[in-house]
Parts: structure tokens; C-alpha cells; sequence
């Protein structure tokens, strides 16, 4: 690897981030790397963020974590996968330059993994939606709570339109011609 990079999907609830992160984890393993975590925003608020609601306040504060510690595995040549959906623009340009700080230009690559809300309702194994829809969640991001589509991905992938492994292929197209 040139250099140590994190690469951000976003997307909402259900998109389909986890299942581009494993992947691309496996994609990047067998590419020789050995140096690659994965940061799902799920596994994150278990432990890192434990106690964090789903305020603004709490999403930032939670994504900022997030952020931090991408930045140090960037300072140290780790190449970091995260899966959040990071609902705020802001927060992303934020944690976007904080590990530009350390890692230089390019070394934060956004990707957008587009899936519409419906899509998303389909897929959701774990009924959050229709608790959400019924207003048993509140502030539950795609329902409730927005979610700030990013101006300047990187790349975007439609995981509605386009297989799993498709959207790895071109995720790693980018990341190789840049990074790798």
C-alpha cells in the first residue's frame, strides 16, 4: 500500500454498507494487505459509544469516535473500513480532514452506498424500519431523522441496481488506481 487510508460508506439503515465492508475486507486481504479493520457503526456503539442516544449530538459525537480512531490507525499505515450511516454532511467533512491531517490528501475516500428507503424497508431483517414507521423509534434515520445525501463522493455505488460484488469491484477501482 502507497499509503494508509480509511475508506467511509454511508448510506441508510439497510443499504447495504456491512456487506461492502466484509467484502472489501476480504477483497483486500487477498490482495496482500494484512494491515485492514473494519469499523462497523453497529459493533462501534456497542462498545466505543455505549451510551450515546440517537440525538444529533449523540450521531456527531458517535461518528467523531469513529473519526479518531481512523485517524490513529492512519497514522500508524492502517488501511480502515467503516460502515456507519453518518447521517450528517458536516460529520463527514469533519472526520474527512481530520485524517487528511495525518494521512495526507486522498487518504479518506466517501463512498456513497445509494439504496432508496423502500429498498431498504425490504431488506430490513430486523423489522427497525417498521418500528420506526410505527413511531416505536424515534428519531430513526430515513423515517424520522434525515439523512444528508454527500455533494463530492468519491464514489458512489447503488446497491438497488448493482450486486454486491460489483460494488466492491468499482470501490477497489478507485481505491487501487489511488491508493494501492
Amino acid at each position: 500500500m502507497k499509503k494508509a487510508l480509511t475508506i467511509w460508506l454511508t448510506g441508510l439503515p439497510c443499504a447495504g454498507k456491512t456487506t461492502l465492508a466484509n467484502m472489501l475486507f476480504r477483497s483486500l486481504l487477498a490482495q496482500g494487505l494484512t494491515n485492514v479493520e473494519v469499523l462497523d457503526g453497529d459493533v462501534v456503539r456497542t462498545h466505543l459509544s455505549k451510551g450515546l442516544g440517537f440525538s444529533r449530538a449523540d450521531r456527531d459525537t458517535n461518528i467523531l469516535r469513529i473519526g479518531w480512531v481512523c485517524q490513529v490507525l492512519t497514522k500508524h499505515g492502517v488501511c480502515s473500513i467503516v460502515a456507519a450511516v453518518s447521517p450528517f454532511r458536516a460529520v463527514r467533512n469533519e472526520v474527512r480532514a481530520m485524517i487528511e491531517k495525518v494521512g495526507g490528501p486522498g487518504s479518506f475516500v466517501e463512498v456513497w452506498v445509494r439504496c432508496g428507503v423502500e429498498e431498504c424497508i425490504r431488506r430490513d431483517v430486523k423489522g427497525m424500519y417498521a418500528k420506526a414507521l410505527r413511531g416505536e423509534i424515534q428519531q430513526f434515520t430515513g423515517v424520522s431523522d434525515p439523512y444528508e445525501e454527500p455533494l463530492q463522493a468519491d464514489i458512489v455505488v447503488d446497491t438497488s441496481r448493482e450486486s454486491p460484488s460489483v460494488s466492491v469491484g468499482r470501490i477497489l477501482e478507485v481505491v487501487n488506481r489511488g491508493h494501492l
